[in-house]
């Protein structure tokens, strides 16, 4: 909906439906006001459909308050929204939870042919509908697309994974793992995948590594360019000084270096150059450069109190994930400790 208003005087009517329904009028006010001047709202109908499918006024209220806009479509168009998202929910009320955590994505009902034609084809693809779920509330966008683009996407996807040496028995499972990792991929075009699968074969990354590092990066290669690519990888051969060959093997190890631009790695270079680490350890273990500063901070800082010295030591136990690391302080810590007193010495008693 635009914020184009029929009226400049609020809709009485709508405000008192929402008044009785303890609604915070102040706060729609304060963010979509434009709501409130419309001349034509469907409260109580849409209340109406909320509440059977199990909603109580306190969670009614809740979602018009986030959402306040759900009032101005038809409860034609909530029950048809309704009965497309019951494809893929167990029971209402999953679906009714579902609303109150992302009302959004539920009351866009614009495209609901492409909606509708995108469940369909996602479970026809194989994805479990606790999947598409997840798509429906945290990548809505995706479905907003006609199903044949999303379908050339895949169908792209398929036929490189295929050309760069994947099996077909394993190709199904490899594009449902891709998506359910980054469903955002789908947002691309069938260009851009081409484009930047070609660089990597131009960089002599063999087929294998470039469906490895498809693998690693989760399809967020999609969403780079190879100019941006092509930057990064140059910056990491200055600063590591290091040949194409050498290059290539750290992109492999960490494919950060190829991920993120330049601006990032540079300040997470000398976050970790400030803390007193060599360039040299940092080639040892590229992986660091995947951790913000803060993080890296706070995990040197950690290390230190344990009497870890991080500048003489090695970076693995820096890297890794949260469990990673934890699991790397907990050896640590456990080496430092030792008994007050040894259980098997004599004791020295004064007579």
């Amino acid at each position: 909906y635009t914020t184009n208003t029929t009226s400049r005087e609020e809709n009485k009517k709508t405000i008192e439906c929402l008044y009785r329904l303890s609604v915070d009028i102040k706060k729609i006010r304060r963010l979509k006001e434009w709501v409130l001047l419309q001349d034509v709202a469907y409260v109580k109908e849409i209340v109406g459909i909320l509440k059977e499918m199990g909603a109580d006024e306190t969670t009614v209220a809740n979602i018009l308050e986030r959402c306040p806009e759900a009032i101005l479509h038809t409860p034609a168009e909530i029950n048809s929204q309704r009965a497309l998202w019951q494809l893929v929910c167990q029971n209402e009320k999953q679906l009714i939870k579902l609303i109150q955590q992302f009302p959004e994505s539920f009351f866009t009902t614009e495209y609901h042919e492409n909606q509708r034609a995108n469940i369909l084809f996602f479970q026809e693809l194989g994805l479990k509908n606790n999947i598409i779920t997840r798509f429906l509330t945290s990548a809505p966008s995706i479905f907003y697309n006609p199903v044949e683009k999303n379908r050339n996407v895949i169908e792209t996807l398929q036929r490189n994974y295929l050309s760069l040496g994947g099996s077909d028995a394993n190709m199904k499972i490899w594009i449902l793992k891709l998506l359910s990792q980054n469903p955002f991929i789908l947002l691309n075009t069938s260009t851009t995948i081409q484009e930047n699968l070609e660089f990597l074969q131009k960089n002599d990354f063999t087929d294998h590594e470039v469906l490895q590092l498809l693998s690693k990066l989760k399809g967020f290669i999609f969403q780079l360019t190879s100019t941006t690519m092509q930057k990064s990888m140059l910056f990491s051969k200055s600063v590591f000084k290091c040949s194409d060959q050498e290059l290539k093997q750290l992109v492999l190890k960490c494919p950060a270096l190829l991920y993120y631009s330049v601006p990032i790695l540079e300040e997470r270079l000398e976050g970790l150059l400030k803390e007193g680490i060599s360039v040299a350890q940092i080639r040892e273990t590229p992986m660091v450069l995947e951790l913000t500063t803060q993080i890296v901070q706070y995990r040197i800082k950690k290390l230190s109190a344990s009497g870890y010295d991080i500048k003489s030591g090695t970076l693995e136990s820096l890297s890794g994930t949260k469990k990673d690391f934890e699991v790397n302080y907990g050896k640590i810590q456990s080496k430092k400790e030792r008994p007050i007193f040894n259980p098997v010495a004599p004791i020295n008693v004064e007579d």
